[in-house]
């Protein structure tokens, strides 16, 4: 008996139409979260709003380029705010969003997992 090599054109069942939308919100959420610096800019202001200078101090190891672009892109994604108040002298407080504490427990998962599954 013969098969045929060719792909089936049946119509695709709804787990996988439902599977299809799950890898496309984790590719956004990736395109964001995965960047280097982002969840531990995210975990850094989960005690409460930091100057620019604060989070450079708890960030170890960023830049303070990177640093700028990073909160630059959490702004622009509705997870962080940035507050300048007037001075003199001039201050920028970042601080996280609704969104962006939405997003504390799963870090704290990453966290836990970090701590049982990845060597130190």
């Amino acid at each position: 008996m013969k098969t045929s090599a060719r792909p089936s054109r049946r119509a695709p069942r709804r787990a996988d139409a439902a599977c299809v939308r799950a890898d496309a919100a984790l590719v956004r959420a990736f395109d964001l979260l995965g960047k280097r610096w982002t969840g531990v800019i995210l975990g850094t202001l989960r005690d409460g709003p930091a100057g620019f200078r604060t989070l450079a101090r708890a960030v170890d190891g960023i830049s303070d380029s990177m640093l700028s672009d990073r909160l630059g892109e959490l702004c622009d994604a509705g997870l962080v705010t940035r507050t300048v108040t007037e001075g003199p002298p001039l201050s920028v407080t970042y601080a996280l969003t609704d969104a962006g504490r939405a997003l504390l427990p799963a870090l704290e998962q990453i966290t836990r997992w970090a701590e049982d599954y990845l060597p130190r």
